[in-house]
This record gives C-alpha cells, structure tokens and sequence, in this order.
C-alpha cells in the first residue's frame, strides 16, 4: 500500500532519530536499511506501536510503500554507499520521483549526482543535516540544495521537521542548484572547527596561568549568558563542570589531547585553496588536530625542547576578559572568511545564494548555533551589505572594542608559549585585510627575478604588466601573465 509520504534509507543513529522526529510532525515514514534486521529491531523498539513508521525489507518494498511522487531520502555513509543506493533506486522510480542524499557528501559529488539523476528524468535533492543526534531528534538545521523542482515536494516535510529560530521561523530554506546545499554545510563544518578551536584555544590560555576546571566552568557559564551565547560554549560550560565518577578529579583533566576528524574541515580547507580564498582560521584549526594527533612525538620532543619559563603574574580575572574579547573578535573573523568563500562560490557555481538565509538556518539546531547568528543575518537584511562582514558597522565597532584586549592575549599567549594558532591567524588576517599596501610587491619582484613572470605597477593602469631584466642577461622575454 502506497501511503508514506517519505522514506529513508539508513537506521543508524542518525536516521532513525529522524524518522522519528518526522513521525512526530504527523509524517508517515517508510524505512529500510542494508541489513534488514535494523529495520525489524527498530520497530520492535523505538518506533514500536507508531503506526506511521512502516518497515521495509527490499528496495522493492520500499518504493513500493511510498506516495508520488515518491521521496527516498538516504542517510548513509557518504562516498561509494551513496551511489550505490542511487543505482539500486532508479530502476523501480518514476519521472519526477525524488532522490534526497542527507549524508555529508562532498559538494563535487552532489553536483555530479545532480546531473546524473536528472538524466534518468528523477529529480535530486543534495541536503546537509546538522545537529548531531539530538538535532536529528528534535530539529536539525537542514540545508537543501540540488534541483529545483525538488523543493516543493519536501519543503513542508523539512520545515516542519527542522528546528526553529527563536523567531518561530524554521531552520531550512532552499539553498540553491546542484552541490549548493552541501557546500553550505562544508562551510557550516569548517566553520565548526573554527569554533571550536577558538574555544580549545581560551581554555589553554585559562588552564596556562593555573585555573581549575571548576573555575572555568564559571567563565564559559558567565560567556554564555553574554554576546558569546551558543551551544557550543555551553557545551564546555558543561564539560568542565563534569566530574569522573571513579576518581572525583575533572573529566576534562583525564581525556587524551588526541583529536579526530571526519575531514569536512580538510574539505573547507582545499576548496577555499582551490577559489584563492584567504580561509587562514579555518585552516590552522585542521592543522591544529592533526598536530595533536601526533602525541607520542610531541611528548618526546617536550624533553627536548625548552619553551619559555615566564610565569603568569597579572590581573587574572582582567585576562579572562581579554581572552573572552580576543575569543569574539576571533570568531567575528572566522565567519568572514566562511562567508567570503560562500560568496567566492556562488560566482564559480553559478548560485544564488541568500547569506542572511543562511545565517538563519544555522540559528538553531546545528552545532554552531548561537545569539552570534542573528548579528550576520542583520548584515545582509540590509540594501546594501557590507563586501566583508568586518566592514559591517555592528562587527567593525565589535573589532575595534576588542581589538585591544585581542592583542594582549596573541601577546601573552606568546610569552607564555602556549600555542594559539587560530587566534593569531584571525589577527594576522585582520592587519592584512586592513592594509592598503601588503609587501607581496616584493613577492612579484621575486618571481619576475626568477621567473620572469611579471609585475603591475603602481603609476600605471591596473592589467598592464611590465619584466625587469634584474641581472643584465635575462632578456626581455616573459613567462604568462598571472592572475590576482
């Protein structure tokens, strides 16, 4: 019998959270996983006596309990099993039926799988998913893409499903063609480690001049009642009030400082290589974990290597509150970066991208949520938005109150040789975006000495490029011109 209004592909923790926040908004959902007796125990246990949520055991079956035109959303490992589910699909669907990856499929991919589909006379519908388990549960951040004609038929199935801003809105809104919607998320994860780096960063510089866990869970209690509200600084709140219960010492205290990855950050980092995008944070936090996984190295070399023995011995609590302003300036720079490489995409890709939409749907339900968000979705309501969220009067006069205490921290972070590469390549970005005149001048004499690539010049129209024989037996003859 044809009646679910969706499907979806993948019982994991992830899919099965979402069924059942689907089902709760009065959805009826049939499911199906690869190993079919997922789909069995789940009935028999979380989604037992909820008769909207309809078990599977073929692909067969699963298109055949769908309602056209049909949609079969898959929350599955990205990569191979992605394309795999797409080919299995197509043969049993019809023109018009839907195709709906909400894994974290790399952007290429959507794009390639877009086109794909929509030569079979399907439709496809590339979505990021943010919120962890909790938000697949209650209301995630849900950032659609793909073909257009698509969005009618799953807006109200995702509006209702997403969370909601603390205006009532709903965390989703149609991004854009193609890989558009996955780019979005890419952004969101990069920016993610931006966050979260920051964050690892203040935390050292508390724990370096001799602060208890107990006395930084009061500071990120007191940060998240202020301009820094968001889960994830609540998140830490948490985390360093927590105890373990075997020893009473910190949990904190007894977690190796090894960090992983999933590679989206990795991701965020060579497609802003690959537009000429200056995504310095983002990237020092990937460089960031892969340093600490390097633990057994870095804890041989710390027999060897001798910092600095400088020792704290200022106005603690006076620093807490440069961290906290040099944190925020900080984050202020990683979104204009993220949103520059948003902007950056936009032009190469041909979409249209709604920034201040954006903005919205990350106010709830994703990892980076926070009261930071409604500040950027301001910046882009306006007639006439600022090119770089620095120059947008509410972050620029942010900048310049912290812009003090910011230094002073990069400054005694330095001192005190505790590494915080997130905070001094925001504040390296910011005095080289602020600078008229960069020595990269010498940059284009270096490669028109050794190269004979070429230069601009200063007292002569912009895309005229002149060579200097520097050595007297170079000649006058160039290499390509470049591009800037």
């Amino acid at each position: 019998m044809s009646n679910a209004d969706i499907g979806l592909i993948g019982l994991a923790v992830m899919g099965q959270n979402l069924v059942l926040n689907m089902n709760d908004k009065g959805y009826s959902v049939a499911v199906y996983n690869r190993t079919v007796s997922k789909v069995d125990n789940f009935k028999a246990g979380e989604a037992k006596d909820r008769d909207g949520i309809i078990g599977t055991h073929s692909i067969e079956e699963f298109v055949g309990a769908l309602k056209r035109p049909r949609r079969c959303m898959l929350l599955v490992k990205a990569g191979a099993a992605v394309d795999a589910f797409i080919d299995q699909l197509i043969p049993h669907l019809e023109p018009g039926d839907i195709i709906i990856d909400g894994g974290n499929s790399n952007f290429n991919d959507t794009i390639r799988r877009t086109e794909y589909v929509e030569s079979k006379g399907l439709l496809y519908v590339g979505t990021g998913v943010s919120g962890g388990e909790e938000g697949a549960r209650f209301g995630p951040s849900i950032m659609p893409g793909g073909s257009d004609a698509a969005w009618p038929h799953v807006k109200d199935i995702f509006q209702a499903t997403s969370a909601k801003a603390d205006t009532g809105e709903p965390c989703c809104d149609w991004v854009g063609q193609n890989g558009a919607g996955h780019f979005v998320k890419m952004v969101h994860n990069g920016i993610e480690y931006g966050d979260m780096q920051l964050i690892c960063e203040a935390y050292a510089m508390m724990n370096r001049i001799g602060m208890t866990a107990q006395e930084m869970h009061e500071v990120f209690a007191e940060w998240n009642e202020g301009e820094l509200d968001s889960y994830l600084i609540e998140i830490t709140r948490d985390i360093l009030g927590k105890t373990d219960d075997e020893t009473g010492k910190p949990m904190i205290d007894l977690i190796l400082d090894t960090a992983g990855q999933k590679g989206t950050g990795k991701w965020t980092g060579i497609t802003a290589l690959d537009l000429g995008q200056p995504l310095t944070l983002i990237g020092e936090a990937v460089f960031a974990r892969c340093l600490s996984a390097m633990k057994d190295e870095r804890v041989a070399a710390a027999e060897q290597l001798q910092g600095p023995s400088v020792e704290f011995d200022g106005d603690k609590k006076a620093f807490v509150d440069d961290i906290r302003k040099a944190l925020y300036a900080s984050k202020i720079v990683s979104y204009a970066q993220g949103y520059q490489l948003l902007e950056a995409a936009a032009a190469e890709y041909n979409w249209e991208l709604n920034y201040g939409g954006i903005a919205l749907m990350w106010r709830g339900g994703c990892i980076i949520r926070s009261q930071f968000l409604g500040k950027i979705r301001d910046a882009f309501s306006t007639d006439e938005p600022a090119k770089n969220l620095l120059l947008d009067p509410y972050f620029k006069e942010a900048i310049s109150d912290a812009q003090p205490a910011w230094r002073r921290t990069v400054i005694k972070a330095v001192e005190l040789g505790v590494p915080v590469p997130a905070f001094t390549s925001a504040l390296a970005y910011f005095d080289g975006y602020r600078s008229a005149r960069l020595p990269a001048n010498l940059l284009q004499a270096q490669r028109d000495y050794f190269g004979a690539h070429t230069y601009e010049r200063l007292d002569k129209p912009r895309g005229e490029f002149f060579h200097t024989n520097w050595t007297g037996t170079g000649g006058d003859i160039t290499a390509s011109t470049y591009d800037a």
